[in-house]
């Protein structure tokens, strides 16, 4: 009779796979890491530290992950025309870094992570990003017939990996993947989806110019997840899922609210609770609309503080006028992060007027447009470290028109409908 009052016992985190399929995976108090593992604590603020493996103990309101530093191996396509040929990529997580006050693999798993990130999953991130640089021209993959030409791929490639995600490269050589790779299956895939893809997208209206495009966009983890299923070998990671926004009226917001339970209040951070299994990144990515705009806005709320501290402290060449771009690119940062901290709910066009379905699918996509332009910052970033002075001109430009639709994707967000305008003379 006294068992139906006792408490029952929380079953224990499933830390199976942590160091070869499984990179990082979310912790309750309580819970312990796995020796070799590295512990890292988000307060309510969203600062981290990291601690020792061992028993998990937590404050309320702190979200706790569990790393294993590696080393890993993972295959990445850095063309998808060509997939029979890849790159084999061996990658270890570092120790903390004393001279920046938050690690860049920390802030990438509290702000693309959810529940577990698995090796796949990072695979597949690493593997968009770089076909992004070199479809852009941003990163030079050429034959390679002498070491100088690969060592200066690798030095891009590294660079990259470590500004984007906080990992350190260990080792990368060319691979063939012929045996493991069927072509022909994959356009069978391609061609079977497109339809079903084009036909699932809501109905466009000739509108003004959402963005500049002199580039390609970068693929996302949020904005690319449905189309990247079709190629990819794992879905997307880093796209924390929340319950899609209900239609009410907004409650009022208590005096000093926490960062987490702002967060936890508008349904952009799950609870440790309701954090997803392995394979539940390929469900939240093709959910409502309301969920792929939450975890937008999520990433540009945690991540634009970081991209502006890191290009703040950059060594800059000795130039008056490449200084005064500098600055003016800083400032239009931080108006974009405060247009973010400010942005209005998705589902409403006034406080008392329900935004119809349509414009809310509209007004996401114009998240996904500041997404992308975020991804490219980071990317953008990790060549202005290692750009000479003659380099920064024409990098600048690039970093103008990263901002131009960073600052397009955010006004555009914010308009209740895109109205329809005509051509004039």
């Amino acid at each position: 009779m006294m068992g139906l009052f006792s408490r029952r016992r929380k079953p224990a985190a499933d830390t199976g796979g942590l160091g070869t399929s499984l990179i990082a995976l979310r912790l309750d108090a309580g819970d312990i890491a796995p020796a070799q593992s590295m512990v890292v604590i988000f307060n309510a603020a969203g600062h981290a530290r990291r601690a020792a493996a061992g028993k998990v103990s937590c404050e309320q309101g702190e979200v706790v992950f569990c790393f294993h530093p590696g080393p890993y191996t993972a295959d990445l396509i850095p063309f998808a025309a060509a997939p029979e040929w890849g790159l084999r990529l061996r990658f270890v997580v570092d120790a903390a870094n004393p001279r920046v006050s938050q690690q860049r693999f920390d802030l990438y798993l509290y702000s693309e992570t959810a529940g577990r990130l698995t090796l796949a999953d990072f695979a597949s991130s690493a593997e968009l990003a770089l076909q992004a640089e070199l479809a852009q021209g941003a990163l030079d993959l050429p034959p390679c017939t002498t070491l100088e030409e690969w060592h200066a791929f690798r030095a891009g490639l590294n660079q990259l990996m470590y500004t984007r995600y906080g990992v350190t490269v260990d080792d990368c050589v060319p691979v063939d993947l012929g045996e493991q790779i069927d072509y022909a299956a994959i356009l069978q895939t391609r061609a079977a989806t497109a339809p079903t893809e084009r036909t699932s997208l809501p109905p466009a209206r000739p509108a003004v110019p959402t963005a500049h495009t002199s580039a390609p966009a970068t693929p996302t983890a949020a904005s690319t997840a449905p189309v990247a299923a079709s190629t990819a070998p794992a879905t997307q990671s880093g796209v924390p899922p929340v319950p899609p926004a209900a239609p009410t009226a907004p409650a009022a917001v208590p005096a000093a609210p926490s960062f987490a339970s702002v967060l936890q209040a508008h349904g952009a951070m799950p609870s440790a609770a309701s954090a997803p299994a392995a394979g539940a990144f390929a469900a939240s990515s093709a959910g409502p609309v309301a969920e792929q705009d939450a975890r937008s806005l999520r990433r540009l709320f945690l991540e634009l503080p970081a991209l502006s501290t890191a290009l703040r402290i950059l060594t800059l060449p000795e130039d008056l006028t490449i200084f005064q771009q500098h600055q003016a690119l800083l400032m239009r940062l931080g108006m974009a992060a405060l247009n973010v901290n400010t942005m209005p709910a998705l589902a409403w066009a006034a406080p008392d007027l329900p935004l119809p379905a349509d414009d809310q699918a509209r007004r996401s996509a114009q998240t996904l447009i500041a997404q992308t332009a975020l991804d490219e910052a980071w990317s953008l970033l990790a060549r202005l470290q290692r750009a000479d002075p003659q380099q920064w001109p024409q990098l600048l430009d690039e970093a103008d028109r990263i901002c131009a639709n960073l600052e397009t994707g955010l006004s555009l967000r914010r308009t209740p409908h895109i109205a329809r305008m005509e051509p004039s003379l």
